[in-house]
């Protein structure tokens, strides 16, 4: 098989260097652009050492100039770019010929109005808002396979979204009493020089942040809705914990009254138990990072609170792979009908 040119976007990021890992060994992929502004003209070895000897690390970074990126012939595109400058990338590269995938907000949102509310500045592209979709391949496996523009969810809203959605879909729980905790690595504040994220003011410590309204609830509130078939405002508390990578979610809900709460195991089986990237721990199993960083996998377990009537979930993925990089590359697997696990099954 003719191996798919592809481009990233961004690429000496957190996310970026993610996605050399799994794109320089992936065996369907033909790596042909890395872009950076700052590192422009250098081989990717010597950016990230750790690539070299693997074929194409002596691809030089370029430019981010879409005309550019076309030239290489790639046939897609990863755009791993803050909100706000994804978009007007993703525009041209679109008008190129290229299937983009995109893990900036910039198309995660279906409202223009919303998107501005929580992300304090006009949508830059709201024409391509109806034809984006959100790539959470669990969910939207049949619309990935025919889009050619991707809106690759956030790290905080996978690990709420997916334990969720069947719950909601199957009218288990109150939807007005969902709380989720999330705790997040370092990395998910991405590569940036910033005080508030130097070792010695995140290491032994844990603290809260974004609250109560963490710019991810849009996307969050947006999918739990569409499930839900009604309106879902929930709290969110995401907080920062001296890890490089992972994150731990735990979510509550009320059961709805009368509810058996082995419904909650069927409906998470019913949803997941031919996916290949979500691990279902069943009733009393309790996720933990450690089993997921650096895969795609996302853990799921629960458990049920008799004294209050609550369902108690919990998730854990890697917000730099499932919650970025790898399932990235999963919705492009899909879109260029490959395997869901090419190029993503490491342990």
């Amino acid at each position: 098989m003719e191996r798919i040119k592809t481009a990233i976007v961004g690429a000496s990021g957190y996310t970026g260097q993610e996605l050399l890992r799994l794109l320089l060994v992936h065996p369907q992929v033909e790596l042909v652009a890395a872009t950076s502004r700052q590192e422009a003209g250098k081989p990717l070895s010597a950016v990230f050492p750790r690539f070299r000897k693997l074929p194409g690390a002596e691809l030089p970074f370029i430019e981010p100039d879409p005309d550019a990126i076309a030239a290489t012939g790639a046939q897609a595109a990863f755009l791993a770019l803050p909100h706000g400058v994804a978009a007007e990338i993703a525009t041209a590269l679109l008008e190129r010929g290229l299937k983009v995938i995109d893990l900036s907000a910039d198309f995660r949102l279906s409202d223009a109005a919303i998107y501005e509310e929580f992300y304090g500045h006009a949508h830059p592209a709201p024409a391509l808002l109806d034809e984006a979709v959100y790539g959470l391949p669990e969910v939207r496996e049949d619309a990935i396979k025919a889009a050619r523009l991707i809106a690759s969810p956030g790290c905080y809203p996978t690990s709420i979204i997916l334990p969720l959605v069947p719950l909601l879909k199957a009218g288990l729980i109150d939807p007005e009493t969902i709380v989720a905790n999330s705790l997040s690595g370092v990395s998910g504040a991405g590569r940036k020089a910033d005080i508030s994220l130097l070792f010695v003011e995140c290491n032994e410590s844990v603290r809260a942040y974004g609250i109560p309204k963490h710019r991810h609830l849009s996307e969050i509130e947006q999918e739990l809705s569409l499930a839900a078939g009604e309106k879902v405002t929930i709290t969110f508390i995401p907080h920062l914990i001296p890890v490089n990578a992972g994150i731990a979610t735990t979510i509550t809900a009320k059961l709805r009254g009368g509810v058996d709460a082995a419904k909650v195991g069927e409906a998470l089986e019913a949803a997941y138990s031919e996916a290949p990237f979500v691990r279902l721990l069943g009733k009393g199993g309790c996720a933990d990072t450690k089993n997921v960083t650096r895969t795609n996998f996302i853990d799921i377990g629960w458990h049920h609170d008799s004294r209050t009537g609550r369902v108690i979930l919990t998730s854990a993925e890697d917000n730099l792979g499932k919650g970025a990089g790898s399932q990235a590359v999963q919705s492009f697997n899909i879109i260029f009908g490959l395997p869901q696990t090419a190029g993503l099954q490491t342990a």
